[in-house]
């Protein structure tokens, strides 16, 4: 703690007085040094604050003339329109393009249409007029809104360059342009529930931001926004087979009487997603607005590829025996008691057909016998089975890149016990999607190794983990061909490509219990070329029936096969896989010169 020098020195006091000086002088002397040490302190600090400002002055100047030496040697570009809020509002999107760099979705230059009253000369010209170019708007009701108090009003988000140039022509000053970028979807309905769509999020005067309401462009709508992204989002479709799978699928759903439909193709190795397709579908140039009421199924936003879980029936028994067989319970030639019906726990289970008390696993499997499977599964167990599928991914959703896939889980029984299990293996009890069958029908034919479905383009597979062995599969390649060449989908055979695949007909379960017996989901799940497999096609039809005959045909093989034959036939030499060429016999006789 420092102590205040006291203005009147004792010592010097009495030394003044001793020598007959006044000793007010000393005071006053002592005052004005303690000033001029004050001011001294206050001048070097003002000094000091001084310095500092021009130091800061001095910064900002280097940066300004920095910042305008960069500007004037860069590049020009138009800067961003921010928003009344102050907010920037980025307009730009990458594009979406095909494996092959086909455009998919892009950016399309367009105008807003917006009106400011107060400078309209002539409103009721100016209201008939727009009511002419835009036959849904009311003419009455844009006369009383442009001789109202306000001062702006929207009258169109986006408008095309026709009818910019109709509006242009009523030479009206108060009806405006503002600049829009709009999302545009070239190939229409094409790819449609993969692509989603979009709509204008934050909007101003001159600029809109265009986001992504489902689909792709939902999923990766930040990365798509990204100013730093550098070249557009490549996807695994292929545009021109997406096209084919489309058609077909269609001609397929009317010729069956189908109420819905869907296909996905997939490669056996990559499990790329080369077509999805999800039928009735819609154009995500003008998408419309989800179902207020009644079953979402029915809205054509519905993905019925990715979004609906059914119970796909027999084409699960691929699992059953494949497990079967890995697990060395079994070979193909061991015999399996199919006596019906079989009865467990007051549910009886029973085959389409009948092909006698007993049958060989390579039987049970080309003759789709539901109580042979049965007797497999009781064999493995629930804990084993629910393994079993756990690897091959059946039982989690598939991880799609599409914002719908997180709610596609697949329903299982909250008891697993051993009548689940053998309802199960015949594809009853567990709901999956057609996205997740594919994608285990892939790791089955493969050679066993796990495949994650994507959207996004792969260079090189992704090994995934071993599910069953190399000879487990080979196995599998061989009954999947003579389910074609023997069994239930003979209609599946196209000239010059080995198909082999799996019929499964189920019934569709009623809102209150039980099943319809005259309403099916069926569903096809095929592999080509059947001895190395390059790519997994599943075809689901809902709710069909074949009527060429005298009494309609519901099953699988009479309605989804013939439609997947078609799409392997039509899609084929797309993918570049050459057809297989019989060679003629070699004549016994040959010729001789004589």
């Amino acid at each position: 703690m420092s102590l205040r020098t006291p203005l009147r020195p004792l010592a010097r006091i009495l030394d003044a007085r001793q020598k007959g000086e006044n000793p007010d002088a000393i005071e006053r002397e002592n005052r004005r040094l303690r000033h001029e040490a004050e001011r001294d302190k206050l001048r070097v600090r003002a000094e000091s604050r001084l310095l500092l400002v021009a130091v800061c002055f001095l910064a900002a100047f280097c940066t300004v003339g920095y910042r305008m030496a960069a500007l004037a040697t860069s590049e020009p570009v138009e800067p961003r329109v921010a928003s009344g809020s102050g907010d920037t509002i980025l307009n730009t999107r990458a594009d979406i393009i095909d494996r092959h760099g086909r455009v998919l979705a892009t950016n399309f230059a367009t105008n807003a249409l917006y009106a400011h009253p107060h400078e309209i000369i002539d409103a009721r010209a100016a209201a008939d007029g727009l009511a002419e170019i835009f036959p849904d708007m009311d003419a009455d009701a844009l006369h009383r809104r442009f001789t109202s108090e306000a001062r702006f009003i929207w009258l169109r988000r986006y408008i095309s360059p026709e009818q910019e140039q109709q509006v242009h022509d009523l030479g009206e000053p108060g009806l405006l342009f503002g600049p829009r970028e709009m999302r545009l979807y070239p190939n229409g309905s094409v790819a449609s529930h993969i692509l989603g769509g979009a709509g204008f999020g934050q909007e101003a005067v001159n600029a809109a931001e265009v986001v992504g309401v489902a689909g792709i462009e939902a999923q990766f709508d930040s990365d798509l926004r990204d100013p730093a992204r550098d070249g557009p989002l490549q996807l695994s479709l292929d545009l021109t087979v997406q096209a084919a799978v489309e058609e077909v699928l269609a001609g397929g759903m009317a010729l069956m009487n189908a109420r819905g439909a869907a296909a996905v193709l997939m490669d056996a190795d990559t499990g790329e997603i080369v077509a999805l397709a999800s039928l009735p579908d819609f154009d995500p140039n003008a998408r419309p607005r989800p179902l207020t009421e009644g079953d979402q199924a029915d809205s054509p936003l519905f993905n019925r590829a990715l979004q609906g879980v059914y119970e796909l029936g027999s084409v699960f028994k691929t699992f059953t025996v494949a497990q079967a067989l890995d697990e060395g319970l079994v070979d193909l030639s061991t015999m399996v008691d199919t006596t019906g019906p079989l009865r467990m726990a007051g549910f009886a289970i029973r085959d389409f057909h009948s092909y006698g008390p007993e049958q060989s696993v390579t039987d049970v499997f080309v003759h789709s016998s539901n109580i042979g499977t049965a007797r497999l599964a009781r064999m493995i167990g629930a804990e084993r089975q629910r393994a079993f599928l756990d690897r091959l991914g059946l039982l989690e959703p598939t991880g799609v890149e599409l914002v719908e896939a997180g709610a596609a889980r697949p329903l299982t029984p909250s008891r697993w016990g051993e009548l689940s299990t053998m309802t199960i293996s015949y594809g009853h009890g567990v709901s999956t999607s057609p996205v997740h069958l594919a994608a285990a029908y892939a790791t089955i034919a493969n050679g066993g190794t796990r495949v994650t479905p994507t959207l996004l383009r792969r260079d090189a597979p992704v090994l995934g983990e071993r599910v069953i062995s190399e000879e487990t599969s080979a196995r599998m390649r061989e009954l999947l061909r003579a389910v074609v060449t023997d069994g239930t989908a003979s209609f599946g055979e196209v000239e010059g490509y080995s198909v082999g695949g799996k019929t499964g007909s189920a019934e569709l379960p009623r809102p209150q219990g039980g099943y319809f017996e005259d309403r099916n989901i069926n569903t096809f799940a095929s592999v080509f070329p059947s001895d190395d497999p390059e790519y997994v096609l599943v075809v689901t039809l809902y709710e069909p029936a074949e009527t060429s005959g005298p009494e309609p045909r519901r099953t699988a093989g009479w309605t989804s096969v013939p439609v997947a034959a078609e799409m392997i036939r039509r899609v084929a030499p797309l993918l570049g896989l050459r057809p297989e060429i019989e060679q003629p016999p070699v004549s016994p006789l040959s010729s001789s010169s004589n």
